[in-house]
């Protein structure tokens, strides 16, 4: 991994990364368009990466369908999609680097002994459930096999602050008592303090499994990719991986996270809530949906129509600077 590899000059390249763990529906839809507009309205690419790195969870012939979804809206790519299953060797690469830098180290702690720990200091499960990680291991691993690789937050920190302080002038983000401040495009100013509130955090599950932290960020460095349009529920998301950038010398890419879809339980719609895929057969109406859930204007007309009104829209309600 190269220093400042995939820093960008003013050109734009933007994504939409689907796990094909189902067809896409009608929030799923909201990111796609909202990713494909953007980069339309700044004369950018729009690239699709399929994100089945969580094989388990995907579906045979899903990535295929999603693709289709895709096409029968008219969204369609400026080059051929890639998958993440078929990158290892550079998730491989990063891994490498981050262990000759001392920024990772290995973990041996199972699920039930993370949840025995969390017990003893009083915590209770945050951010979806999720466990804060306690560092048990962060010291070493008192005899017992290493089972995953974690970031260290703490050193991850140091040295992206030093890094930041560097590039002050370029910075979309900044660190000040272990707080990490970045700016999103539609939610305005955010924060996280990513020690307290995730902790060191999983880059190589103990399945032998890349984690989602580590290929999306490795990802969108090797694609280039400037800008990242996608749901709000990932937005908490960012300051990780942007400390992951950091930690790997890689440019960090602006952001805007879209409104989310709720089921009828005022929950984000999702495949695990029973969110059913939009009909191809009528792309026009889930287009129309897709495009009121993002607040732009109804429009008549063919597909091809509606689509150059809203890029034209979308000037007028999202901020395109930077």
């Amino acid at each position: 991994m190269s220093g400042d590899a995939g820093r960008y000059v003013g050109d734009y390249i933007g994504r939409f990364a689907p796990s094909p763990t189902g067809p896409l529906h009608a929030g799923s839809l909201v990111a796609a368009l909202a990713s494909w507009l953007d980069a339309r309205a700044h004369g950018g690419q729009w690239l699709v990466r399929i994100e089945d790195v969580d094989s388990p969870r995907c579906l045979p012939g899903m990535d295929r369908v999603i693709l289709q979804q895709l096409a029968a809206c008219g969204l369609w790519p400026d080059a051929e999609p890639v998958w993440q299953s078929q990158r290892g060797p550079l998730y491989q690469q990063a891994l490498d680097l981050l262990q000759q830098t001392k920024l990772v180290y290995p973990c041996a702690c199972s699920r039930k002994e993370i949840a025995q720990a969390a017990l003893k200091l009083g915590q209770a499960p945050t951010r979806h459930g999720e466990l804060v990680y306690p560092g048990t291991c962060r010291h070493g691993l008192d005899g017992k096999p290493a089972r995953a690789w974690r970031l260290d937050i703490q050193k991850s920190e140091e040295k992206s602050a030093s890094r930041h302080a560097a590039q002050a002038q370029n910075a979309t983000f900044s660190i000040t008592n272990n707080m990490l401040h970045w700016a999103d495009r539609r939610l305005g100013l955010q924060q996280q303090n990513v020690a307290q509130e995730v902790g060191d955090f999983v880059l190589r599950r103990a399945d032998g499994l890349w984690a989602y932290q580590l290929a999306v960020v490795v990802d969108d460095a090797a694609q280039g990719i400037t800008h990242v349009v996608r749901g709000e529920d990932l937005a908490d998301n960012t300051p990780r991986q942007i400390l992951l950038q950091q930690a790997l010398a890689l440019a960090t890419p602006h952001y805007l996270h879209t409104p989310l879809v709720l089921g009828v339980n005022g929950e984000k719609l999702s495949k695990q809530n029973g969110a059913q895929a939009f009909d191809m057969s009528m792309p026009n109406a889930a287009l129309d949906a897709a495009a009121k859930a993002l607040q732009l204007p109804p429009v008549t007309g063919s597909r091809e129509e509606k689509l150059a009104y809203w890029i034209k829209a979308w000037h007028g309600i999202y901020n395109l600077a930077p």
